[in-house]
């Protein structure tokens, strides 16, 4: 990538750094993070068609060096590229089609699973609020992944997400994976939301603090051993008292 996508990313804190990749062996390395931390090996590398496509974003440990986190990030005009990302594979979009400004997909978001700190996906929130700005994005979106294809294990979350969450009927998308989890069959009765959080990703968490929203069913992604959720975030529809949270941070951080 040329221009401003080679630049270096500003550090967000003292411990943390982010920035693009720059070279072959920066890509290499998200993809064995990724593959340990989505298959628990180092004997291969994950990587896919979309790798060529995207930004590869690091997030590393500034004491030792160490790559604690990464994820991609896909550009896109607006809804009529949709088809495009890694996201369409799973989901009918068809009603994002009409979706009018900057879309950007964020994907592959892992985290070292030697690193359990909850500053990384802070880190790596205050960037993308940088690169939003400066790229003139209004939505954000993805696969969040729950680990494991035992929806049993996610009965609060999925139900919370389909009384709470679930997305604007204009923006609903819909089935086109063969092997789904529909919320509205598998959902506990009455989630505990204590345990709804505790069954969450954190960066799905984090999409729905800033008041994200997703799909009415959870794709079986057998390959990854995941179950995944489409997300979808307005950064209009954030919160004016997130916004400036994430603008405090995006300041302090220089």
């Amino acid at each position: 990538m040329d221009g401003p996508e080679r630049r270096k990313l500003h550090q967000n804190n003292q411990r943390y750094q982010v920035r693009f990749s720059r070279d072959p062996v920066d890509i290499a390395a998200a993809q064995a993070l990724r593959q340990r931390a989505f298959f628990g090996a180092d004997v291969m590398l994950d990587q896919d068609r979309f790798d060529e496509k995207c930004l590869h974003v690091l997030v590393e440990d500034r004491h030792s060096g160490a790559l604690v986190c990464c994820f991609r990030l896909l550009v896109l005009a607006g809804g009529r590229d949709i088809e495009q990302s890694y996201s369409a594979q799973f989901y009918d979009l068809s009603a994002l089609y009409g979706f009018d400004g900057g879309l950007l997909e964020m994907g592959r978001f892992c985290i070292d699973p030697a690193y359990n700190d909850t500053d990384i996906v802070r880190a790596a929130w205050v960037e993308l609020t940088r690169y939003v700005d400066e790229n003139h994005i209004k939505m954000i979106f993805g696969c969040s992944s729950f680990s494991g294809t035992d929806s049993a294990a996610y009965g609060h979350a999925f139900a919370t997400l389909m009384r709470r969450h679930l997305a604007p009927v204009r923006w609903r998308v819909g089935i086109k994976a063969a092997d789904v989890v529909r919320f509205v069959s598998g959902a506990t009765a009455t989630p505990d939301p204590y345990k709804a959080k505790a069954e969450m990703p954190p960066l799905l968490r984090s999409y729905l603090q800033m008041g994200g929203w997703v799909s009415d069913h959870a794709v079986i992604d057998r390959a990854m051993n995941t179950l995944h959720v489409f997300t979808g975030l307005e950064i209009s529809a954030i919160p004016a008292a997130r916004k400036r949270i994430l603008r405090a941070m995006l300041s302090s951080s220089g």
